[in-house]
């Protein structure tokens, strides 16, 4: 007898059981064992029955009750048929032919745990056709390209006084020109020691195109005096800017950091023709421009210190538009002024 077959009588003398038992034939999965004693004709009537192909009756006949076997019966069929060790490994049991049914997905395993190797994709490439190098820039490359420097700042910087007065009167380098009366280019002894820089030029500086006149003007020449000078005589009087901010009211206002970066290259090239012994700025935005600090910091932080411009003293003290409004902080800028004069005596020795 085939091992097939044998197989196969082991199925049929459980289905007898269990018909004879009245629960009627089960089908079993294929992936399980089944017991080894069984009998040949159980096995042979199960083949039959299962590639047999009934045909499909015109009305159903009803099934006759199936009575429990008496217990001394189930008794002698649990005696012929005893559960013993099977000899040989099972063998599972091939389904039979039956209609197509919707297949039920098939459960993956578990991906393969990475060892940290390339990936199996990275084989089938082709680098050579693939890839073109890459020129990535290096930091240290991007920081040692020299920065654009703007031509007319070069030029300027070559101007002789009748050359940067005319390019000053004349100068569109930033929007402060479409609404000025005048360029303020300064004024004084073009050889001093004492080089005075205000903010910007005001209302009356618009209009005269002199820097410090009107009433902060007369306070600075009394502030002269005080210091053995005068206007015009071994001191120069300057702006950061040239032209006049204004605010949309027709006030002004402090210039903002573009229009100092703009015009602050004509205040550079005086201080470099007039080299003064001593700088002295006048307010928060004179200092804060020409140190390059930012335009958060007060003046009271920058008082009482002698700082250096490009190798200059610089002193910072008070606006005299400021010294106007707060009359109790003008002894504080005379004690600037004393510190400047301390210094050019002390320049004028070396």
């Amino acid at each position: 007898m085939s091992e097939e077959l044998k197989n196969e009588e082991q199925y049929g003398s459980s289905l007898a059981l269990l018909d004879a038992l009245g629960i009627g034939p089960v089908w079993v999965r294929r992936d399980l064992a089944v017991e080894e004693a069984v009998t040949a004709e159980g096995a042979a009537a199960a083949i039959a029955e299962l590639r047999q192909e009934a045909p499909v009756p015109e009305a159903p006949a009803p099934r006759p009750a199936i009575q429990a076997p008496a217990v001394g019966h189930l008794e002698n069929a649990f005696a012929a048929s005893p559960a013993t060790a099977p000899a040989s490994p099972p063998v599972a049991r091939p389904m039979p032919a039956a209609p197509s049914l919707p297949r039920t997905p098939e459960r993956r395993g578990a991906p393969p745990e990475d060892d940290g190797g390339p990936p199996p994709w990275l084989d089938e490439m082709d680098f050579a056709a693939s890839m073109e190098p890459l020129l990535v820039p290096h930091d240290d490359e991007e920081d040692s390209a020299p920065a654009a420097v703007d031509p007319m700042i070069a030029r300027i910087a070559a101007m002789e006084w009748p050359q940067l007065k005319e390019i000053v009167a004349d100068c569109r380098r930033c929007g402060l020109c479409n609404g000025r009366k005048n360029t303020v280019f300064g004024v004084g002894d073009e050889k001093a020691k004492w080089l005075f820089i205000g903010e910007g030029p005001g209302r009356n500086e618009d209009i005269q195109g002199e820097p410090f006149v009107g009433p902060a003007g007369k306070l600075l020449d009394n502030m002269l005096v005080a210091m053995g000078l005068k206007r015009g005589d071994n001191a120069y009087i300057a702006n950061i800017v040239k032209c006049r901010p204004t605010d949309d009211n027709g006030r002004d206002r402090p210039p903002s950091p573009q229009e100092v970066a703009a015009c602050l290259p004509y205040l550079q090239r005086q201080i470099a023709l007039i080299q003064p012994t001593v700088l002295v700025a006048l307010g928060k935005t004179a200092a804060i421009s020409l140190l390059g600090l930012d335009p958060s910091t007060p003046v009271s932080k920058l008082r009482g210190t002698v700082h250096r411009y490009q190798d200059l003293p610089l002193v910072v003290t008070y606006h005299p538009a400021y010294l106007l409004r707060t009359l109790g902080d003008k002894s504080k800028s005379w004690a600037d002024l004393c510190l400047a004069m301390t210094t050019c005596e002390r320049q004028s020795v070396q």
